[in-house]
């Protein structure tokens, strides 16, 4: 959470700070700045957790939270990213597993924060690996009559969905911000697509086929592309020739959230394994992000 967010949800019980237009959270929601200081922690008693914030604080929540939920607890993440670590990349969820040894389910799709919450329709798919019903129980509670939810035993596949189609929507933005068409763009999706089920299978043998073509997959991309925030910001990195920064550009549009951090995490994983070569999109969008060719080259790779 936000801490800037919390006063309007405890007055306006509304994120406007996180989501424009949002609709009222609920008098459910408890909303509490300190949540791993000793008694007046908020998640003691909570034997379900949702985890949603940047992939970079993940680990140093998981380490304030340890000795302080209950044994019996679950989780459920909905961050996009990887831990990149000397042996090699790991997965939020398992970061999560590891930390808490409690079980960690995952939850990705194609659904934009604002769409949701003006209860438009959209699907998610939550991964598993091992419980059924554990994950019944978390499609139980987020499944509604505008927010379909389906279950997948593909933990590791919907997760790398979720991360990869970052970079696709990266590439997308830079096509936007040359206007270069629909054909330019689709094509652009196509390879995007390709590649990122070239690097699940890499990294996981088991990544099912068949999870590409559920919402984390081929739809959670195709929204991304056309209207996620990665877009947006290549758009104006794009449109200003390369001139205004990364850092610069997502402070001023995401509110210092990361956006092309996956791009390169992808491009060190891609580099220790010498597959660069393999993968001409994602290593393109990374030498366009730090400034090693310009945008004009993310369709002459």
């Amino acid at each position: 959470m936000v801490p800037a967010a919390l006063p309007a949800i405890r007055s306006l019980r509304a994120s406007r700070i996180q989501v424009q237009d949002s609709n009222n959270v609920g008098q459910c929601m408890v909303c509490q700045e300190d949540y791993c200081n000793g008694e007046k922690v908020t998640l003691k008693d909570a034997n379900m957790l949702v985890f949603v914030t940047p992939h970079q604080f993940v680990n140093g929540i998981c380490k304030k939270l340890v000795g302080k939920i209950r044994q019996d607890a679950t989780a459920i993440s909905l961050i996009k990213g990887m831990d990149l670590k000397p042996e090699g990349p790991s997965m939020v969820s398992k970061l999560i597993k590891d930390s808490l040894q409690i079980d960690c389910c995952v939850l990705m799709g194609a659904n934009i924060a604002n769409e949701i919450a003006k209860e438009q329709f959209s699907e998610a798919t939550v991964g598993y690996a091992e419980n059924k019903s554990l994950v019944d129980e978390w499609v139980r509670l987020v499944n509604t009559n505008y927010f379909l939810v389906s279950a997948i035993q593909d933990v590791a596949g919907i997760e790398l969905c979720g991360t990869l189609k970052n970079v696709a929507a990266v590439a997308a933005g830079f096509v936007d911000g040359q206007q270069l068409g629909n054909n330019t763009k689709a094509a652009i999706m196509r390879i995007g697509l390709n590649e990122m089920r070239a690097f699940c299978k890499m990294l996981f043998a088991s990544v099912n086929d068949a999870t590409f073509f559920e919402s984390c997959g081929v739809a959670d991309l195709i929204t991304t592309c056309l209207g996620g925030r990665n877009r947006m910001c290549a758009e104006a990195f794009a449109k200003s020739g390369g001139k205004r920064s990364s850092d610069e550009l997502e402070a001023e549009m995401l509110k210092g959230q990361k956006g092309v951090l996956t791009a390169k995490e992808v491009y060190i994983v891609l580099s220790q394994r010498g597959c660069l070569q393999m993968f001409p999109l994602f290593t393109t969008v990374h030498h366009i992000c730090t400034g090693r060719l310009p945008p004009s080259d993310i369709v002459r790779y």
